[in-house]
């Protein structure tokens, strides 16, 4: 981190430092002081024992000789009381309120603390190799493919995708949705020539032989519209007719007429070498040759093309698609009985088998997942350890202080009782040996 950045995060506003619920501080607070008056109540029974031996000592009279073992005990363990007390109290503030050096030392050092705290943690715990272990160690394909094997765990994940579709839907601003559509779907079908693709399309159809399924379709269809078609044509002809012309001469006509016309329809649909169908054939070959190489055929599919993107249904495509993709997902996302929700919940049944049954897909998983790991200790671990440094930084030093204490200012409490105890077993040794040595 750059200079500027680290007197930034300096100047900032100092941040509250997180730490338990009021009630669970309150306790911690109770016991802090519960524990200081235990082990400031030794030092104090220490400190009135060698005055009592001291005053024994200085009475007139022979004083007995386990006075001295006494008072060599209780004052080892008040100096031991008063140096761990001591040693205790700079930690947080300076003792008695005095400025001796080195003192307060979490509140004066508390950015160097954070600094080292934070190299700690990467340099301990966010190594690639750490990582990778205890990632492998942890079983991870094998754990997960237990749980996914578990229907209500299969229905969960479904349950949870569902939710996480339906938001990431919701939140989506409707006029960027469209944007999209029109650029990516609407605006690419009108960027190149119609004509020319189309022409390409039909030929290669033909050469498959896909377009003769359409011409038996469209003359079996022209058959049946002839044999329908008798009532149409003597109207027709009733039209048209002279008004000196007989009315049954008109329906002797209308009906040669039909007769014919399906005549020469049926036989079309039953010879698949009739000339009409060869006509039909070569007009489609041509139909295909023109529109990749006419230059006038080209531009009247172009303005086709035109008019059908300038018209107001295709100029609206891109809101109705999204209203109606977004309405249709959203309701498959809140169904459980969707068809989405229902393939989500066996997908993830399947996998979760799969990873039980399949050792290489685990294995596949495992150098995955420590992969990802690895990659992110190697690239990003002095990131997530500024974290520490920077937030630590700005943090209030005595409030700071203040809340360290609480954590473990019970645990050092037991410090200043062990110097104490320790110091007393020490003097009493010591005074025990010189008496042994040089006697009373």
């Amino acid at each position: 981190m750059g200079t500027h950045e680290l007197t930034a995060h300096r100047d900032a506003e100092p941040l509250a430092v997180p730490g338990p619920s009021p009630e669970v501080e309150a306790e911690r607070r109770r016991q802090l002081r519960r524990y200081k008056a235990f082990a400031t109540g030794l030092l104090v029974v220490a400190a009135a024992i060698y005055l009592f031996c001291r005053w024994l000592e200085t009475s007139p009279g022979e004083t007995d000789a386990w006075v001295g073992f006494v008072r060599a005990a209780s004052e080892a363990g008040m100096i031991g009381g008063l140096a761990d007390w001591f040693a205790v109290t700079a930690l947080f503030r300076r003792p008695m309120g005095l400025p001796i050096p080195h003192t307060a030392i979490v509140r004066n050092k508390k950015d160097q603390i954070g600094e080292s705290l934070g190299g700690f943690v990467g340099e301990n715990f966010l190594n690639a190799e750490l990582i990778t272990a205890k990632v492998r160690a942890a079983g991870i394909p094998n754990r997960l493919g237990g749980w996914l094997s578990e229907p209500e765990n299969a229905r969960t994940v479904s349950r949870e995708v569902g939710k996480l579709t339906g938001k990431i839907v919701g939140a989506l601003d409707p006029a960027d949705a469209e944007a999209v559509i029109n650029s990516t779907l609407i605006d690419r079908i009108a960027e190149p020539d119609w004509g020319p693709p189309t022409g390409r399309l039909m030929a290669q159809l033909i050469e498959e032989g896909k377009t003769e399924p359409v011409v038996d379709e469209l003359v079996h269809w022209l058959h049946v519209k002839a044999e329908d078609a008798g009532p149409f044509i003597i109207r027709m002809l009733d039209e048209r007719r002279p008004s000196w012309a007989p009315q049954i001469l008109n329906d002797v006509i209308g009906e040669k007429v039909h007769r014919e016309l399906v005549q020469w329809t049926a036989a079309v649909a039953d010879d698949p070498e009739h000339e009409a169908r060869q006509a039909v054939r070569c007009f489609i070959r041509q139909l295909s040759d023109d529109l990749q190489n006419d230059p006038e055929m080209i531009e009247r599919v172009e303005k086709i093309k035109r008019d059908v993107m300038g018209s107001t249904p295709v100029r609206g495509a891109a809101a109705t698609i999204w209203r109606s993709a977004s309405a249709s997902l959203l309701a498959a996302t809140s169904d459980p009985d969707s068809l989405l929700r229902t393939k989500i919940t066996e997908l993830a049944l399947n996998w979760g088998n799969n990873l039980l049954d399949d050792a290489k897909l685990r294995d596949s998983l495992d150098r995955r997942v420590t992969g990802a790991a690895a990659f992110l200790a190697d690239n990003y671990a002095e990131e997530i350890t500024s974290i520490i440094s920077e937030t630590v930084q700005r943090w209030d030093a005595d409030e700071a202080g203040e809340k360290i204490e609480l954590m473990v200012g019970k645990d050092l409490q037991y410090i200043r009782l062990n110097g104490t105890i320790v110091g007393a077993l020490a003097g009493l040794g010591i005074y025990t040996v010189s008496h042994i040595i040089f006697g009373a």
